[in-house]
């Protein structure tokens, strides 16, 4: 394909077993061609059907795919089409493997972890023309579409929360001679709920074996580098990541500095009660991440035309957040017992709940005080008393 015969609208197959590689993926695509009619598919025998049924003017699939392999897919392809663009993902870097694929000619063959630039250089010339730039315009809401019916729909589908930090930033502090060092990564992203629950969600996917992980720390040193790297970065290209409503930004600072403020008292008092202290913290960093998902949908609720105003944003959070939050948790595959944590924080009636259920209920508790109310009626609550601690531990934490 080439710059004199490029389709007005390109359509495209990303074939991806992995579901936080293929949304990587679609984003980065995206983010050249936002107007691409695309396609994604988890498996190798899903990606043969689809290109049974349509004419695709670009392919881009994984060799290690589930069914039919992504060899299998360009060899298929080849013996029709020899000149449809088709990039080759592998984790594959051996002499071997790519004397195996080159005589089926691959437009790209690709190894992970991906080079983003490279990748992002390589569809721009395959589908722009030198000089071009293709501008989306925000589709307007639908005629009598309603807040509470656009909000139910996006509960779903949502992408999560706004982003905290500045990723591109981060990632290039953290960027060192001998490559990304991930203590310093972590210390640049550890405040954020969004990054911290996509790289829980994708340390758990289906790529990824062995003891479920709860934690920043553990997700980093699970993924390699690159792939932590890449993931972090792929989050700047969705929409809306950023929120530009003054209102909006307020109630997320809100939400964001409350996650902070609870994760640093689970943090002391885990530590102090001899705890598992980033569990603690990870619950309490990612207990807003529903609130702050569904300020990122009302973003798109304005941007598309609606109307927005402080009472608005609030009694949406009120109806929506909690449900956004369960939704996101439990679509992300967030491991059960970080989820029954983050449940703690909420409620500890009846059953019986562990010592770091307690932590966190009683950290939020903490942070949601104003600098004018003191800890003694805390000190004398059934969480307090339940974990022995008093004023004097309370106090100790809250001046750490």
């Amino acid at each position: 394909m080439t710059a004199v015969d490029l389709p007005a609208v390109p359509r495209v197959l990303i074939a991806e077993a992995d579901p936080w590689s293929r949304d990587l993926l679609k984003q980065v695509l995206l983010n050249v061609r936002c107007d691409a009619r695309l396609d994604v598919c988890a498996d190798g025998q899903h990606a043969a059907t689809l290109l049974g049924e349509k004419t695709y003017d670009l392919i881009l699939a994984d060799w290690e795919l589930p069914g039919v392999d992504g060899l299998s897919l360009l060899r298929s392809v080849r013996q029709k089409r020899r000149s449809l663009p088709f990039i080759l993902l592998s984790s594959r870097n051996d002499s071997a493997s790519v004397r195996e694929a080159l005589p089926l000619a691959p437009t790209a063959y690709l190894t992970r972890p991906l080079n983003m630039e490279s990748l992002t250089q390589r569809l721009q010339d395959l589908l722009l023309n030198e000089g071009e730039s293709v501008y989306c315009e925000i589709p307007p809401l639908a005629p009598g579409m309603t807040l509470s019916a656009f909000l139910e729909r996006r509960r779903e589908v949502c992408d999560g929360a706004p982003l905290r930090v500045d990723v591109k930033a981060a990632v290039q502090h953290s960027l060192g001679p001998e490559g990304l060092d991930l203590k310093q990564l972590e210390d640049q992203v550890h405040s954020d709920p969004q990054i911290t629950a996509v790289l829980i969600a994708a340390a758990n996917s289906a790529g990824y074996h062995g003891t479920p992980v709860q934690t920043l720390p553990e997700a980093l040193h699970k993924l390699v580098p690159g792939q932590s790297m890449n993931l972090i970065l792929g989050l700047a290209l969705k929409h809306n990541v950023v929120l530009g409503d003054p209102g909006l930004v307020a109630y997320a600072e809100r939400h964001w500095q409350l996650s902070l403020d609870s994760a640093d008292y689970a943090r002391r008092l885990a530590r102090m009660l001899e705890l598992d202290h980033e569990r603690c913290y990870s619950a309490c960093i990612l207990h807003r991440l529903g609130d702050l998902a569904l300020l990122r949908c009302l973003e798109d609720w304005r941007q598309g035309g609606g109307a927005l105003d402080d009472q608005t944003i609030g009694e949406s959070l009120d109806a929506f957040g909690a449900a956004y939050g369960s939704a996101l948790r439990t679509r992300w595959r967030l491991p059960l017992e970080l989820r029954q944590l983050i449940a703690g924080i909420y409620s500890l009636e009846g059953g019986v709940y562990s010592r770091e259920a307690l932590v966190v209920n009683l950290a939020v508790q903490m942070a949601r005080l104003t600098e004018h109310e003191g800890l003694e009626e805390l000190a004398g609550s059934k969480t307090a008393r339940l974990l022995k601690v008093g004023l004097p531990e309370l106090t100790r934490v809250r001046k750490t």
